[in-house]
């Protein structure tokens, strides 16, 4: 298979792990890129399933290394990114890689990768309802979740830079144009891509 990447991106609790989850349950050839990042695990977290866990020293000397092909801070002292190993080691097993990443990240991907990704925008219907679920799910303060919605606010201005915008209103209807568009575009021949080159998102 072509070396393909898919990328699904969103503010917090718009849905996009459970759409990422179900887009892998129907396609065995699709493999999960695991992210480093240097927060804390939270709830049943687990080391090289959710995210590899670095701690802040070990994060920024593998930037030193440049050993990400994309990272961001996206709080002080809290990163996220995404390790060039992982990508060696899904490619190396002809697999399809499918990214769950911030907006940010999302975006430097696909400039990174070009023709080869899909990127797709995920949002809730409304910031209010993006509270609501951000409340249900229970893993973060109050405060937590003020800085989630004032951050979400920002970061769906990034939504016109993504190849498809997805609402998640009705999560069946959503499960369903996600499985169209990664079809349509796994069934393409892949394109040459001229260059990617490294960005980094930190500012």
């Amino acid at each position: 298979m072509a070396e393909k990447v898919l990328i699904f991106s969103a503010p917090s609790g718009s849905g996009k792990s459970t759409i990422v989850n179900h887009i892998l349950s129907l396609h065995p050839e699709v493999e999960f890129s695991v992210s480093a990042t240097s927060r804390a695990p939270r709830g049943s977290e687990v080391h090289g399933v959710e995210y590899y866990f670095l701690s802040e020293d070990e994060f920024r000397e593998k930037i030193a290394r440049d050993e990400f092909v994309e990272y961001e801070e996206v709080y002080a002292g809290s990163f996220y990114g995404t390790l060039k190993e992982e990508v060696k080691r899904i490619w190396a097993k002809d697999h399809v890689i499918i990214f769950d990443v911030d907006v940010k990240g999302g975006v430097n991907l696909k400039k990174y990768f070009g023709d080869k990704a899909l990127s797709v925008f995920i949002q809730a219907p409304s910031i209010e309802e993006l509270r609501r679920r951000l409340e249900k799910r229970g893993t973060d303060s109050p405060e937590a979740i003020d800085r989630r919605v004032a951050k979400a606010e920002e970061e769906m201005t990034y939504a016109p830079l993504f190849d498809r915008v997805l609402v998640n209103d009705d999560l069946e209807t959503a499960f369903k144009e996600a499985e169209e568009m990664v079809d349509q575009f796994l069934s393409e021949p892949e394109k040459r891509v001229r260059c990617c080159r490294k960005k980094k998102t930190a500012e």
